[in-house]
């Protein structure tokens, strides 16, 4: 591993599934040969909402509003997302992602991963009307 590794997220590849509208995410652990933090962009188009939803068994995970709006669904709650904000959630928290009328883009920051990974996608439980 070397000293350093410098990677730009908007050159990294979409790797969000195609059938998924509205939303791209790009990861950059690998790019950067990180043992220990990945470093996430996502995008959300307009009044996009996750429908699905995830937590984890290990890694804790920060998310930083550098654009647009939202909101974070956390174990059910819905917390208001604006620019240069930042949320912490505890891996075993369920979460998902819901932009406003101008988009959403976050960088989320997680730890150390474990082999073979620990995330666990779940359903996305949005209140009715909310």
């Amino acid at each position: 591993m070397s000293t350093f590794a410098h990677v730009n997220l908007l050159e990294i590849e979409d790797s969000v599934p195609d059938e998924i509208d509205g939303i791209e995410g790009r990861f950059s652990r690998e790019h950067l040969d990180s043992r220990d933090l990945g470093i996430s962009h996502f995008r959300y188009g307009p009044n996009v909402r996750a429908r699905q939803a995830h937590r984890h068994r290990e890694q804790e995970e920060a998310y930083v509003v550098v654009a647009g709006g939202g909101r974070i669904l956390i174990d059910g709650e819905a917390v208001e997302l604006r620019r240069w904000d930042v949320v912490r959630v505890a891996p075993e928290a369920v979460r998902a992602l819901e932009a406003g009328p101008e988009g959403l883009e976050v960088i989320a920051v997680g730890g150390p991963k474990p082999d073979g990974g620990d995330g666990e996608a779940v359903e996305a439980a949005w209140l009715e009307g909310a």
